[in-house]
C-alpha cells in the first residue's frame, strides 16, 4: 500500500464528497415529508430531463460494467463487445413501453412492476411471484457492485473485506436518510468523473503503447495463440449466435430489472422519458470506450492479479492499467471513478429491491392498511437489510461465483417479460398461462444454466450463460445465450397456458385499469401522487 499513497488520498476525497453529498441530498428540492414512498423511493416524482438522464444512466452503466466489460474483451476479444448492440438496440424498444408504464402507474400510484401486473391481472399470486423474481435477480447485481470496489482497493495493494463493509455501511446511511434523491444527486459526480477518465484513457495511453495499430496487433496475436475458438477480434461461426442471442437478451431484461424503472418512475412527465430514451445511446459511445480498455491492457502486459481463491482476477484488469499508465494523483481519480460508479446503482437497486418488499409482500399479505408512513420506514429498514444481505455475498461466496449469479440474474429477470411488457399492451394473456410460463421458463432456464461448466474456473455446472445446443441433441459447437431459450419456453407456455385455461373457461382476473390509463400525462386530472388505493 505504501506505494499507492497519492492514489489513496485522491481516492478518499472524492469518496467523502460523495457521502456528504448523500446526505445534503435530503434537503435538495425540498421534500414536503420523506415518510412516504413517493418522496423517499420515487424523489417525489418530480425528475426532469438532466437529472433523469444521470440516474437512469448512473443506474445502467455501473462499476461492473466499468471493469468486467474490457475484463471479458480482454480474455475472449470480440465477444465482449455484446454489451455495445444492446444498449443500442434497447432503447428505441423501451421507448414505447416505458411511457406507458409511466403513464399507468402515475394514475394509480404504481411504486413497482409487481404492482402493476397486480391490477392488470388482478391476481395476486402472480404479482408475487414477479416480486420475488426481481427481488431474487437485483441481490446479487448490489452484491457485483462490491466487485468493482474491491478490484479498485486490490490495485492499491489493500486486501480484506473491512473497507468494502465500511463503503457500503455509509451508503446505507446516507441512502437511509435521502432516499432516491441520494443517487440522484452522486451520479452528477459519478458521470462526470467517468468521462472524464475515459476520455483521458483512450487518448492518453494509446499514445504511450505506440498507437492503435500496435494495440490491435498485441490483441490479434493474443488470440491468435488461444486454444479457445470462440476468442480472437472478430467474430466466428463458434460465438456468433451467442453473440446475438446473448445481445437480444440482455437487451429484453435491462429494463426489467425493478431498479431500471425505478429512475424512471420519478420522471416528472412522459416527455422526460422519451428525451432520455432517445439521448441515452451516447453513454453507449462510452461503453465502447470503456470496452477498448481490454485490448490496452493487453498490450501494455497487464497481469491480473491472483485472487485469495489461486486464480486470476480478470476484474483487476482495468484498475491495474491504470495504475502502471497514469500518474498517481490521476489514478486516484480513476480509482474513484469506478468506486462512486458502483454506489450510485447499488443505493438505486437496494431502494427498488425495498419498494418490492414493501409493497407487494408486506402490504399484500402483512399489512394491507398500510400508511404512507409506515411503507416508508419499512422500505427504509429493508433496504438496509438488502444492502447487508449484498455484503454477506461477497464475505460468504467466491466473487467469481457471484458473477455467475448475475448472469443467472438475467435468465431470472426475463421470466417477467410476458407480464410486465406485453401486459402493458395487451391483456389477452389468462394470469394462470402467466402464472404457468413463468415457472416453467424459471425451470428452464435454472436447467440449462445447471449444465454450463465453466473449464477456466473448474465449475462444472452454474459455469456461464452459453448453453451448448448440442445438449439438445443437434450436432454442432455452437452455444445459445440459455434466458434467451428459457423466454422462448415462458412465452410458448403463456400462450398454450391462456388457450387452455380459456377455453376451460376458468375465471380470469379482473383487469383495473383502463385504456386511456396508458396514455395520461403531467397535468391530466387522472395523474396523482401515491395513491395508497390504486393498485388494490
Amino acid at each position: 500500500m505504501s506505494g499507492h499513497t497519492t492514489e489513496l488520498v485522491v481516492f478518499v476525497l472524492l469518496f467523502l464528497v460523495v457521502t456528504v453529498l448523500g446526505f445534503v441530498a435530503s434537503r435538495w428540492r425540498r421534500p414536503s415529508d420523506l415518510a412516504s414512498l413517493n418522496e423517499w423511493g420515487l424523489g417525489g416524482r418530480s425528475f426532469g430531463s438532466w437529472v433523469t438522464w444521470f440516474l437512469v444512466g448512473g443506474d445502467l452503466y455501473t462499476a461492473y460494467t466499468f471493469v468486467a466489460v474490457p475484463a471479458l474483451v480482454f480474455s475472449a476479444g470480440a465477444l465482449g463487445f455484446y454489451a455495445l448492440p444492446y444498449t443500442v438496440v434497447i432503447y428505441p424498444m423501451v421507448f414505447l413501453v416505458l411511457a406507458r408504464m409511466w403513464s399507468v402507474s402515475h394514475v394509480h400510484g404504481f411504486v413497482t412492476p409487481a404492482d402493476f401486473v397486480r391490477a392488470r391481472f388482478g391476481s395476486p399470486t402472480l404479482a408475487l411471484a414477479i416480486a420475488i423474481t426481481g427481488l431474487v435477480a437485483t441481490m446479487p447485481y448490489i452484491a457485483l457492485q462490491l466487485v468493482g470496489i474491491e478490484a479498485v482497493l486490490k490495485a492499491m495493494g489493500i486486501s480484506g473485506h473491512l473497507p468494502i463493509i465500511i463503503a457500503f455501511a455509509i451508503l446505507a446511511a446516507y441512502t437511509y436518510q435521502s432516499g432516491l434523491r441520494a443517487p440522484a444527486l452522486i451520479a452528477f459526480v459519478k458521470d462526470a468523473l467517468i468521462y472524464i477518465v475515459i476520455l483521458a484513457a483512450v487518448i492518453y495511453i494509446p499514445a504511450k503503447l505506440g498507437g492503435w495499430d500496435s494495440i490491435f496487433d498485441a490483441a490479434k496475436a493474443k488470440f491468435d495463440a488461444s486454444p479457445n475458438p470462440g476468442d480472437g477480434l472478430t467474430l466466428n461461426a463458434a460465438n456468433q449466435l451467442q453473440y446475438v442471442t446473448l445481445a437480444f437478451g440482455s437487451a429484453l431484461a435491462l429494463f426489467l430489472y425493478p431498479h431500471s424503472l425505478t429512475g424512471v418512475l420519478a420522471s416528472k412527465n412522459r416527455n422526460v422519458i422519451k428525451r432520455n430514451m432517445s439521448a441515452l445511446p451516447a453513454y453507449s459511445f462510452v461503453l465502447g470506450l470503456i470496452a477498448l480498455l481490454g485490448f490496452m491492457a493487453i498490450t501494455a502486459g497487464i497481469k491480473p492479479i491472483v485472487g485469495a481463491n489461486g486464480r486470476p482476477d480478470s476484474n483487476t484488469i482495468v484498475p491495474l492499467l491504470f495504475d502502471q499508465m497514469f500518474p498517481g494523483w490521476f489514478a486516484g481519480v480513476a480509482y474513484a471513478a469506478v468506486g462512486i460508479g458502483a454506489l450510485v446503482p447499488a443505493a438505486i437497486m437496494s431502494i427498488a429491491a425495498a419498494n418490492l418488499f414493501t409493497r407487494n409482500v408486506y402490504r399484500e399479505y402483512i399489512n394491507k392498511n398500510a400508511t404512507d408512513a409506515q411503507e416508508a420506514n419499512v422500505s427504509k429498514l429493508t433496504s438496509l437489510v438488502v444492502k447487508v444481505g449484498a455484503v454477506l455475498c461477497i464475505l460468504v461466496l467466491d466473487p467469481q461465483f457471484s458473477i455467475d449469479l448475475q448472469l443467472i440474474g438475467g435468465v431470472i429477470i426475463l421470466q417477467t417479460l410476458p407480464s410486465v411488457a406485453l401486459g402493458l399492451y395487451t391483456r389477452w394473456f389468462h394470469k394462470g398461462g402467466l402464472i404457468a410460463g413463468w415457472a416453467l421458463g424459471l425451470a428452464a432456464g435454472l436447467w440449462m444454466l445447471y449444465l454450463i461448466p465453466n473449464p477456466a474456473s473448474g465449475k462444472a455446472h452454474f459455469g456461464g450463460s452459453a448453453f451448448a445446443l448440442s445438449n439438445l441433441g443437434f450436432d454442432t459447437k455452437m452455444t445459445i445465450y440459455a434466458g434467451f431459450l428459457a423466454l422462448i419456453v415462458n412465452v410458448v407456455v403463456a400462450v398454450l397456458g391462456t388457450l387452455i385455461f380459456r377455453a376451460a373457461k376458468v375465471a380470469d382476473g379482473e383487469d383495473a385499469t383502463a385504456r386511456d390509463d396508458y396514455f395520461a400525462d403531467e397535468g391530466d386530472p387522472k395523474v396523482k401522487d401515491l395513491d395508497l388505493t390504486g393498485s388494490h
